[in-house]
């Protein structure tokens, strides 16, 4: 994941800042550091990851406000939520990042994100077809990664 630039964390608090005040919701130090955690974060996380990151950290917050966060993160587009087989919900930034796709490993769970060029021009042409307006997208692709340190990884099977 990019590092942002100060301007650009900047801007992602005042879009926070605006959605809370529209929701009649109060700015909190809570909300915030959970804002500004996900944002510093390598990867996708779950709410428990974020809560134990933060606990950590030093910070006393609730396991119910990081999920009540991430609720209103989401519904202000400031993180993406992907479900990836059966492990709990995954958060991720998606306020000012590219669209991207995912690899998951169906033995160590690790997730590993990639951009194509490619999957962008099938999309512009479906929505074309379909005179569809496409908000946003999410492929999910499972296997096996081939990573000496994959934990649960099958051993390869002789070819005969």
């Amino acid at each position: 994941m990019r590092k942002l630039s100060i301007t650009q964390l900047n801007e992602i608090r005042d879009h926070f800042r605006t959605f809370l005040k529209n929701q009649g919701l109060r700015e909190t130090r809570e909300r915030l550091l959970i804002l500004e955690s996900i944002y510093d974060a390598h990867g996708h996380l779950d709410a428990d990851e974020m809560h134990h990151i933060l606990r950590e950290q030093g910070h006393a917050v609730s396991r119910a406000t990081v999920y009540n966060t991430l609720n209103l993160l989401l519904k202000c587009d400031l993180v993406v939520r992907h479900q990836f087989g059966n492990a709990p919900a995954k958060y991720e930034p998606s306020y000012l990042f590219g669209q991207h796709d995912h690899l998951i490993c169906l033995d160590c769970q690790k997730v590993m994100e990639f951009c194509d060029p490619r999957i962008q021009s099938i999309q512009d042409m479906v929505a074309d077809t379909y005179s569809f307006e496409i908000k946003r997208h999410a492929l999910n692709l499972y296997g096996h990664c081939n990573r000496e340190e994959c934990v649960n990884r099958s051993a390869p099977q002789p070819t005969t």
